[in-house]
Parts: structure tokens; C-alpha cells; sequence
């Protein structure tokens, strides 16, 4: 568990941040949404949050690392396995809060995606940091149906882990084709199901 130099826990174990930190990338969230990456400062936030500058840069040394913190923070929520009680409804569960963080988080998620080409520590920070815990939340629903027998064990290929995931936000950061409820079903009952199950069809 994290602990602020106050001595104040994190508000759950599964907490990258202090609390007072949750509240400061908070803030940076509601300022990004309304003002947008290139508008945002760190200053700004630290005004804000009435916070000082040398604090917000100790801890995020750049404003790319504030954003994708914010952005981390924001998603956390979305990296608990859903527990629905079968692989179709954990599926389509990960799929609808995809969505819904593809639509809250649209312009931080570009403005990550546009930083990462420019800086390998905050590309290797987001492997680290977001991806890698949504590969291991796929795995964890992956490995509940085996336990449950709903699909077996070598049908599972890990190039297919991010096809929900990574189709959803790929749709998400085109405005024109945001992705919907029936985006989620075609891609959990025409595509990874019928791939997870081919071996019970046989």
C-alpha cells in the first residue's frame, strides 16, 4: 500500500497514489477535458488543486507523466475483472467500460498516444503501467472460464488478449464511428467466443 509523507494510506490497495495525489490528478482530468492537452499546464493544476509547482514536478516530472497518470487513475476502475459469472458476460462487461473510458478520456487518451512517439519512457511507462494490467485482467477472465469450463485451456492464443480492447479504443478516438453496445456484441459473439470456443464445436 502507498503512504503520503503524511502517513496517510491510499484509498485501496490496488492504488498507484497517495490520496492526496488521486485528488491531484483528478483535477487534472477535469482540466484536460475542458481545456484540452495543449491548453493544459501543470501550473494550472497546481493552482487549482492549491498545490505547489516543486510538488506536481517531483512527482510528475513532465507534463506528458501528469497526463498519463491522470489517465491511469481515471481507467482504474475499468482494471478489475468484472466477475459476471461466464466468460460472455465478463467480455461484454470489459467491453462497455471500454467504451465508456474511450468516451470520458478521448482527448487524454490522443494526447498520451501522441507523447508516447516522442518519449520511450513514457511509452515503456504505459506497457508498464496500463497495458500490461489490462493483459493480465484478460488473462485472469481467461483463466476463470477454464476453471468453470466454458472454453479449455490451448484455445487460449495471447494474440487475440487485446482485440477487445485495443479495437474499442482504436473506434473510440475516431469521432465519427464511436463504438456502441452492438460494437461490444459483434466483437465478443462473432469473433472471440466462436475463437475461444472452436475446440467445443468440434
Amino acid at each position: 500500500m502507498v503512504v503520503d509523507p503524511d502517513g496517510a494510506a491510499a484509498s485501496t490497495p490496488e492504488c498507484y497514489w497517495t490520496e492526496r495525489e488521486a485528488e491531484l490528478l483528478a483535477v487534472t482530468l477535469r482540466l484536460l477535458q475542458e481545456h484540452g492537452y495543449d491548453r493544459l499546464t501543470v501550473e494550472a493544476v497546481a493552482t487549482e488543486a492549491k498545490a505547489s509547482k516543486a510538488t506536481m514536478y517531483r512527482r510528475w516530472p513532465s507534463k506528458a507523466d501528469l497526463v498519463l497518470a491522470a489517465f491511469i487513475e481515471g481507467t482504474r476502475e475499468s482494471s478489475v475483472a468484472p466477475r459476471t459469472g461466464s466468460l460472455r458476460g465478463d467480455l461484454l462487461a470489459i467491453g462497455a467500460s471500454v467504451c465508456q473510458h474511450s468516451r470520458d478520456h478521448s482527448t487524454t487518451m490522443r494526447a498520451v498516444l501522441n507523447e508516447m512517439s516522442h518519449s520511450a519512457a513514457l511509452s515503456a511507462a504505459m506497457q508498464e503501467k496500463f497495458v500490461h494490467h489490462r493483459n493480465l485482467l484478460i488473462k485472469e477472465v481467461l483463466a476463470d472460464a477454464v476453471d468453470r469450463g466454458e472454453i479449455d485451456a490451448e484455445t487460449i492464443n495471447p494474440e487475440i488478449w487485446d482485440i477487445l480492447p485495443g479495437y474499442l479504443v482504436f473506434r473510440g478516438l475516431i469521432s465519427e464511428r464511436p463504438p456502441t453496445d452492438e460494437t461490444v456484441r459483434a466483437l465478443v459473439d462473432e469473433v472471440l467466443m466462436p475463437s475461444l470456443q472452436r475446440n467445443r464445436d468440434r
